[in-house]
């Protein structure tokens, strides 16, 4: 089962900050820059277990001609590898954008205990549809949204504004 912050009561104003998500989202947005200056789309992710940093990525599909090269992926496996262990139990993953399907089936494969993203994807609504498939899982991961969520839309809104 896969707990979600409600969408109809969300409101990332009074949404109480928990282990640190202001700091970690910032280093994943650090990430969203690099991804920026090599000309992806600029989404960061980090991953944290038991209050170490043990991934960074970010965007690089067009970079590594790679469909599945997105930051949460990317991160993923720099965690398994860290970890010597593709069960990442316990830990969270910070990414400024919400994630895709693709990435959040690859969250529950790998057991992440809590993700927390920036930004909503209003376009894809990737938890909408998470949400309806929720009850088939056999693991539970706690979604919250919202931290620096201004920034990491900005991010966004000013890269897509200059290719436009």
């Amino acid at each position: 089962m896969v707990l979600i912050t409600p969408r109809r009561s969300f409101n990332p104003a009074l949404m109480p900050i928990k282990n640190n998500d202001t700091h970690w989202m910032a280093k994943a947005i650090q990430q969203a820059k690099l991804a920026q200056v090599n000309n992806e789309v600029p989404i960061g992710a980090v991953i944290v277990s038991n209050g170490e940093l043990i991934a960074k990525a970010f965007n690089q599909p067009l970079t590594l001609s790679d469909p599945s090269a997105h930051a949460e992926i990317i991160a993923l496996r720099q965690a398994g590898q860290h970890l010597n262990n593709y069960r990442l139990n316990g830990a969270t993953l910070y990414v400024t954008l919400e994630p895709c399907i693709m990435c959040l089936g690859a969250m529950v494969h790998a057991r992440i205990e809590r993700l927390v993203y920036a930004a909503k994807d209003p376009k894809k609504n990737s938890l909408l549809t998470f949400e309806e498939l929720a009850s088939s899982l056999n693991h539970t991961m706690v979604i919250e949204g919202g931290v620096l969520a201004n920034e990491a839309s900005a991010l966004l809104k000013n890269f897509f504004k200059e290719k436009r």
